[in-house]
């Protein structure tokens, strides 16, 4: 996406915006695909033993393992793009942004799989929660600090959070008021 310069942090805004509505859309589409009643003939238990799951599909073959396992963690791994990029930060530590970004999905996650137990045909899924939360720590990983890399590059001065940027506004727009009043004659309480 080719972020351009507007005037007054319209580049952070549209950048959020965009997110957003990039974010919304992604979490209709996982929640149509994950929490619509299935007409299946039988049910497999819930796995609540974590790579019980994992095993399982690998016991299936090469090509079953893959598309099972891999559409584990494509399904939410868009969110570790879409959620930072809905935060419009683009000077953060990129550790905080992986930590935060990888809770919000695991959370997520979680509540996705919470949600398919009133649902027919849907099973929990430990197996699930681990597989896309690696799928969101992953695309975190390998999009996002070369985004946002290229964009500090850029240097676009639309951007408003760059502490550096807050504090020379501050100094520079501040007339100089003089030392700090103090009140002589009060004492320290006992």
């Amino acid at each position: 996406m080719v972020v351009r310069q507007g005037s007054g942090g319209q580049t952070v805004i549209h950048f959020r915006a965009a997110g957003v509505v990039l974010l919304l859309a992604h979490l209709l589409l996982v929640g149509w695909l994950t929490l619509r009643p299935l007409d299946v003939p039988w049910i497999a238990a819930a796995n609540f033993e974590p790579f019980a799951g994992i095993r399982a599909d690998l016991a299936l073959g090469r090509a079953e393992a893959v598309r099972r396992i891999g559409g584990a963690v494509l399904l939410l791994a868009p969110l570790g793009v879409l959620l930072p990029m809905a935060g419009g930060r683009i000077f953060v530590s990129p550790w905080v942004s992986l930590l935060r970004t990888v809770t919000a999905g695991a959370l997520i996650s979680l509540a996705i799989e919470l949600g398919q137990t009133g649902v027919p045909g849907q099973v929990v899924d430990v197996d699930s929660v681990l597989l896309n939360t690696g799928g969101i720590a992953l695309a975190h990983l390998l999009v996002v600090p070369l985004c946002r890399a290229r964009l500090r590059r850029r240097g676009l001065p639309g951007v408003r959070d760059l502490p550096r940027y807050h504090q020379e506004t501050r100094l520079r727009d501040e007339a100089p008021q003089g030392a700090t009043p103090t009140i002589t004659g009060v004492g320290i309480a006992p």
